[in-house]
């Protein structure tokens, strides 16, 4: 494994405050009984655009590390925390695989491919956390807030987790394909 350099921390840090900002702010809460709630958010978006655009490790940490930090200084998801680091964390390593490790965007040069694998290394990170996202959240709850806790929200859960992957893919893919020939032109890069 190569080590990381100061540039590698940097952007880890740049996309962790984005992935804050992307959740915190550009998010629209539901309130579910219990005094609970789920959301859609932004959020998720980081993670994929951080991998596509420098690998899974740095999207994925970066978009871990900021949407942890937005669940601590909230009160609602301050408890969810440890399951927000693991999942955002498996969003971005997943995306990076599919979309560096099978379709190589980084050399890839025909712009059909580069959609193609863009878009389905997007799918792949956020269909994850589409399905985990609320199994591990039902499972977490059952643990800390007991089963009808846990069996109120799962719905709320699925549908928002959903909603969540497809504006993220909607976002995240067209963004990255702007982004990436500046990237290119200017050597930013993992």
């Amino acid at each position: 494994m190569k080590k990381m350099s100061l540039r590698g921390f940097a952007m880890i840090g740049i996309l962790a405050a984005l992935s804050y900002v992307c959740f915190t702010f550009i998010q629209f809460k539901i309130p579910l009984p219990g005094g609970d709630a789920t959301s859609v958010h932004l959020g998720n978006m980081v993670p994929v655009l951080g991998a596509l655009l420098f690998g899974g490790i740095y999207g994925g940490l970066g978009g871990a590390i900021g949407m942890t930090i937005g669940d601590l200084f909230d009160p609602i998801y301050i408890i969810y925390a440890p399951k927000t680091f693991v999942l955002k964390l498996c969003i971005g390593l997943i995306t990076g695989a599919v979309a560096h490790k099978v379709f190589h965007l980084e050399t890839e040069t025909d712009p059909k491919k580069l959609k193609k694998g863009a878009f389905l290394a997007a799918l792949a990170g956020l269909g994850f956390n589409a399905v985990f996202d609320p199994i591990v959240g039902y499972f977490y709850k059952l643990l800390i807030l007991g089963k009808p806790a846990a069996d109120i929200v799962l719905s709320w859960n699925i549908a928002a987790c959903v909603i969540n992957a497809a504006v993220c893919l909607i976002v995240s893919v067209p963004l990255y394909l702007a982004l990436r020939p500046a990237m290119k032109r200017f050597r930013i890069d993992g």
